[in-house]
């Protein structure tokens, strides 16, 4: 996926000349989202949390399901993760296996999100839903489904990157919105938004007024893993929605980073694209790194040689959540 535009993020009471004249199309699109979710979805026997945003691309949500699905299994809950499988050939409903399965087959963030819990991939979410029910989900974790009508969740979570908040406030293609914020808004149970304290603070000033549901706050926290990044020079490279977040966290961990490559989103980790950087790295004395959800794109012959920053999401206070899990039985 290639990355976002630029001008989907400007100031929203600068829109600039492109926004305004693509303003049309995104009205189209909005509409097209408001017809989809008529449809009458699936009703599940167990517990769903839907995973969700309003923008197109990242947000945190991958970080936000492991922290979930973490959550939920330390309160003894047999929990299961359904996605589409972004990327990924496979139409299922597939049970991914780490040792079986490759990223082009199920998509990277299913595989990474199978170390933590049985994941389900379906491009049809409700047979997703169902396989999962049917091989004993007590819960059921749905990564990426808040703008389907396939599947009714029991609690929508709607994750926002803090720093960029909702971009221009426009929908697709004039903005990042897959539907308008306050129409997305108010089918929300919570809202996470995800970023350092100046970040937070940004979305409370532009954004924060249009939030009428609970939300928490989080921020992704590097895990040390016995190691220290101070001081190591690295070459890093990243395709994520955001490459230059990823950067900024080896920098603030004290890494010396010597260049930072920014690919698409999923973007193939070919053999050529990999030799072009061992051997820049070479010269420069550097040690190439990567993010979790990269590594597990890489091809078995590179993964001893490319070290991963891995992050976890912290959340200030769960209570609120908890809440509603609690009154889920969960």
């Amino acid at each position: 996926m290639p990355r976002a535009p630029g001008f989907w993020f400007s100031p929203k009471d600068r829109p600039g000349l492109l926004p305004r004249l693509l303003a049309p199309l995104g009205w189209v699109y909005a509409a097209g989202t408001a017809r989809r979710l008529q449809a009458t979805g699936y009703v599940a026997r167990v517990p769903v949390i839907c995973v969700g945003n309003l923008t197109a691309g990242g947000a945190g949500k991958t970080p936000t399901v492991i922290a979930l699905v973490e959550r939920l299994a330390a309160r003894g809950h047999a929990v299961h993760v359904v996605s589409r499988g972004y990327g990924g050939q496979l139409q299922g409903p597939v049970r991914v296996e780490a040792n079986q399965h490759r990223a082009d087959q199920v998509g990277d963030e299913p595989l990474l999100l199978s170390a933590f819990a049985p994941v389900w991939v379906a491009k049809d979410r409700a047979a997703g839903v169902r396989a999962a029910e049917d091989a004993g989900a007590g819960a059921i974790v749905l990564d990426d489904g808040f703008q389907s009508p396939a599947v009714r969740p029991s609690i929508g979570l709607v994750v926002v990157d803090a720093g960029r908040g909702f971009g221009n406030g426009r929908c697709i293609p004039a903005g990042p919105l897959r539907e308008p914020v306050a129409i997305g808004l108010a089918r929300a149970d919570l809202v996470l938004t995800i970023g350092e304290d100046s970040a937070q603070a940004q979305f409370d000033t532009d954004w924060g007024a249009m939030v009428r549901v609970p939300r928490l706050k989080g921020s992704l926290r590097p895990l040390q893993m016995g190691m220290t990044w101070q001081g190591e020079r690295v070459l890093a490279f990243a395709g994520i929605a955001d490459p230059s977040r990823f950067f900024a966290t080896l920098r603030a961990e004290g890494a010396d980073l010597v260049r930072g490559e920014a690919l698409g989103d999923h973007a193939a980790l070919s053999e050529t694209l990999l030799r072009r950087l061992e051997a820049e790295a070479t010269a420069n004395g550097a040690q190439l790194v990567t993010t979790e959800k990269d590594a597990v794109r890489l091809p078995p012959s590179w993964q001893a040689k490319v070290l991963t920053l891995v992050v976890r999401l912290q959340i200030e206070d769960w209570s609120a959540l908890d809440a509603r899990l609690g009154a889920l039985g969960l």
